[in-house]
């Protein structure tokens, strides 16, 4: 028998490690497609059903619950009936974690202090789910994701999963589908739920309707300490931290801090029975993250003695079907046979200048059921 010219000379024949021809043609990964010089196109997964992604999201399996993520995330008609079935089926398994939103400005550090609490939580037994909401790209409406490159040590630990998602415009940076999503890692047994949003405004109060504790990072040096972050955005949070608290930036941030908890008194609390204050730490030493673990759990503590954890929890459900209610509402409008033929003339118009706002979405309503006609007729002014 000859030399196998896919070995090297110096290695045995018989030898276990076995090197194969790499492909000369390019890899653009598009998904699907055949490669060039190929003569076999590539394999495809096996199908689940119902039953396979719940019970592979009960046993933990990261593959079938990265997959279960996916169907969740999907505007197919024919994914969604399944998701909801698979919902329905691990809903008796949810419910177990603390749900923790945090946001903070571009730049405070976000994702370092994910890495570096959820390294510590890990490391204690904990199991963490970390859904991290990135930038959506206008062009594709696609994840950078570059918040899994950034916490590359907690990626790896076999106690964390990260997932991140395009925030697809959505307000606040909370995806469409972040509610489902969190339940179906609290059905494969992570008991801690990191939620990390996109910025921080107004439209980030639309977190507090998802979690249970809202943890607002915040910068020193950025300006006036009580006017770099509007009010509106405060008042939600169960605690300010202030980041990046080592080196010379050390003093800085204790003083911050006591401003920041004298301003604190003057507010309505978050969390009925719950006294918001500012805390500090530093996520790439690691000080102070203990102390903010603690009162995220003298908080779960506290909120569930007096009722209103639990109380909290049912409010969520009830805003989780109305906006399910309203996403179904526009899903069906924007896909409406009639509303679809008309929309780019009525666009057009609009752009123009030759139909008012007002008048395109009575058009357009009315398309979409004659019925509203009446009702959403735009009203003249004397």
């Amino acid at each position: 028998m000859g030399h196998n010219p896919n070995i090297p000379p110096e290695m045995p024949e018989r030898s276990t490690l076995n090197v194969v021809r790499g492909l000369k043609s390019r890899h653009d990964g598009i998904a699907g497609g055949h490669l060039p010089g190929a003569t076999t196109p590539p394999l495809r997964r096996k199908p689940l059903t119902v039953e396979d992604y719940v019970q592979g999201v009960l046993a933990a399996d990261r593959t079938i619950l990265a997959r279960t993520i996916t169907l969740i995330e999907s505007n197919s008609d024919q994914h969604m009936q399944t998701a909801q079935d698979v919902l329905k089926s691990l809903l008796p398994h949810t419910g177990n974690s603390i749900r923790v939103g945090i946001t903070g400005v571009p730049g405070v550090g976000k994702s370092t202090f994910i890495e570096g609490l959820g390294t510590y939580l890990c490391e204690r037994g904990h199991r963490v789910a970390v859904l991290a909401v990135d930038p959506s790209s206008r062009r594709t409406k696609g994840s950078i994701l570059g918040d899994k490159t950034r916490m590359e040590h907690l990626s790896r630990h076999e106690n964390a999963f990260i997932r991140p998602s395009p925030s697809g415009g959505t307000l606040g940076g909370v995806t469409r589908k972040s509610r489902e999503t969190m339940l179906v890692c609290e059905a494969a047994g992570f008991d801690v739920i990191l939620v990390e949003t996109v910025g921080v405004g107004q439209s980030e109060i639309t977190v507090r309707s998802m979690v249970d504790f809202f943890l607002l990072l915040m910068l020193t040096g950025a300006g006036d300490e009580l006017q770099g972050i509007k009010k509106g955005v405060i008042e939600t949070a169960d605690a300010l931290v202030i980041n990046k608290a080592d080196g010379e930036n050390q003093l800085p941030a204790q003083r911050a801090k006591v401003e920041y908890n004298r301003a604190l008194h003057y507010l309505s609390p978050a969390t009925e029975g719950w006294q918001t204050q500012a805390y500090t730490c530093s996520s790439l030493t690691g000080e102070g993250l203990p102390e903010i673990w603690q009162v995220i759990q003298q908080f779960v503590k506290v909120t569930q003695a007096s009722g209103v954890f639990q109380q909290r929890r049912k409010e969520q459900l009830i805003a989780w079907v109305y906006a399910m209610v309203e996403d179904h509402l526009k899903h069906r409008f924007f896909h409406h046979p009639a509303v679809k033929a008309a929309l780019p003339n009525i666009q057009q118009s609009v752009a123009e200048g030759r139909l008012p706002a007002t008048t395109a979405a009575s058009m357009l309503l009315t398309l979409f059921d004659p019925d509203s006609s009446s009702q959403t007729k735009p009203v003249q002014a004397d």
